[in-house]
């Protein structure tokens, strides 16, 4: 027998239902509208927090805490870079010149990358694009996948210049001379360029400088020394010094002779000898050097009178690609130049029978091409002149090198210098040059030529006066208050 309710009585409440709707989790799935509005907040969160949407759906929740972890993480290290770029520069450099570090984060980015993809995928499943309205169908994942394809591509593009990092410093910074704190408050650094290619063995030097830079400061200082400066003294327990104790004196042979000129050491110390060198300068190889390039700096730091441990050589075959590479150089040219060089054994007076083109006078964006001529042309200007461009482009180089122009020409500019430069610079001696570096872009770079207009005789230089003239100039003598009466 069925017992009815008491007339009067409350009715019985129906129950409420086993699972509450929710809006990602349990969605209204009878309602197109509505999922389409969730299926984009779910797209919208995957881009934004990269595993939010699988946590908040409560679908694949174990993947999505995994990858909400990797992107909390990211956000810590990226936060972490940021703090270190403003306050510890040093310190970054120090972390980003460092192989295994470089390596690290290019596993993961690259791993980040595909991670995102297998979200991407995971919340388009969530999204349940079968209930949501025709056209969301249809764009959800265009949009989805669009947006994931550039994200994800922009890690691997990150990945590729940690790559060409890691691969620049291990070419340039392979092998480094010793690391060594600054001589007298400077840090002065031989600056060699000449042609690499074919002929190696009879490279010369063309161009022949010392940088100074104060290690305090950053102030730069370069010293232009002419490649034919004759009887060059070595400096104090150079082995060259033992074998020209009066100077670098000229040697005439038919098979292999040298004249008394700076950019003919490297045939005295290293091409002429059958050794090679290596009795003289046992140890360059191992250190990142050459013999020749050891007596060249022996050399240079006995005419300027001062310490010079380390060298750089600029080889002129990748320096067109370098310029190219940072964009371009702004100089404003004073004289009409031909570019190219007349052919073996030409005698003539007429620079137009071989010239392949001329730099016409005035303001030019020079390409690599034109940069590289603007420096060797000598054949209708004297040397010294062509020292003076070679010191405005090193000036106009370092100008392109800003934190923008690297960044968005990184895999370029890293190319082009590993086939460009070779040194001995130490590697643990970076983030302390970066930091000079960038006070330096702040200062006017000083350029002392030893030509004679500052009174350096070329044929018979006075070496103790250019002594004198190096030190005063890096050295400047404090002017003394004078006493009042």
């Amino acid at each position: 027998m069925t017992l009815a309710a008491p007339r009067g009585s409350a009715s019985v409440r129906p129950r409420k239902p086993l699972i509450e709707p929710r809006p990602l989790r349990n969605p209204d799935t009878a309602d197109p509208a509505f999922m389409g509005r969730r299926g984009w907040w779910l797209v919208v969160m995957n881009v934004l927090v990269p595993g939010s949407a699988q946590v908040l759906a409560g679908r694949n929740r174990k993947l999505g805490r995994f990858g909400l972890g990797a992107t909390l993480l990211g956000w810590f290290l990226v936060l972490c870079v940021i703090v270190m770029a403003l306050v510890w520069q040093s310190g970054l450099i120090t972390f980003g010149s460092n192989w295994f570090v470089l390596t690290l984060v290019q596993v993961l980015l690259i791993a980040y990358a595909v991670l995102w993809v297998v979200l991407t995928l995971s919340t388009l499943g969530i999204v349940r694009l079968i209930k949501v309205p025709p056209i969301s169908r249809l764009a959800i994942p265009v949009v989805a996948l669009v947006i994931v394809g550039l994200l994800s591509g922009g890690a691997g593009y990150a990945s590729t210049i940690v790559a060409s990092s890691r691969g620049a410093i291990n070419d340039i910074f392979g092998q480094s001379g010793p690391s060594l704190p600054p001589s007298d408050g400077y840090y002065n650094i031989l600056l060699l360029g000449a042609d690499s290619g074919d002929g190696r063995d009879s490279m010369r030097f063309d161009s022949i400088s010392v940088v100074s830079v104060n290690a305090d400061s950053g102030a730069v200082t370069i010293f232009g020394i002419p490649r034919e400066l004759p009887g060059a003294p070595f400096s104090e327990g150079s082995p060259m010094q033992a074998l020209y104790p009066n100077g670098f004196e000229g040697h005439s042979s038919q098979s292999c002779g040298w004249n008394p000129w700076m950019n003919h050491v490297r045939n005295a110390a290293e091409v002429c000898r059958e050794d090679k060198g290596a009795g003289l300068y046992p140890d360059a190889a191992s250190l990142g050097s050459a013999p020749g390039i050891e007596a060249t700096k022996d050399a240079a730091a006995g005419v300027l009178g001062i310490e010079i441990p380390y060298y750089i050589f600029v080889d002129m075959n990748g320096f067109a690609a370098m310029i190219d590479a940072l964009g371009g150089v702004d100089i404003n040219v004073t004289e009409r130049l031909p570019k190219g060089g007349p052919p073996e054994g030409w005698h003539g007076n007429d620079v137009n029978e071989w010239a392949i083109g001329w730099i016409e006078p005035g303001q030019q964006h020079m390409d690599g091409d034109t940069a590289q001529w603007y420096a060797r042309s000598r054949y209708t200007t004297s040397d010294w002149d062509r020292m003076q461009r070679q010191r405005e482009l090193q000036i106009a180089i370092l100008d392109q090198f800003t934190p923008q122009n690297i960044l968005s020409r990184f895999n370029d500019i890293a190319a082009a210098g590993t086939v460009l430069i070779d040194t001995d610079l130490p590697r643990d001696k970076l983030s302390e040059f970066f930091d000079l570096m960038l006070k330096a872009k702040e200062q006017p770079v000083t350029t002392i030529e030893l030509v004679p207009e500052n009174g350096v005789d070329e044929h018979q230089p006075d070496y103790a006066y250019i002594h004198g003239l190096v030190t005063q100039t890096l050295h400047p003598p404090t002017p003394t208050a004078t006493p009042e009466p």
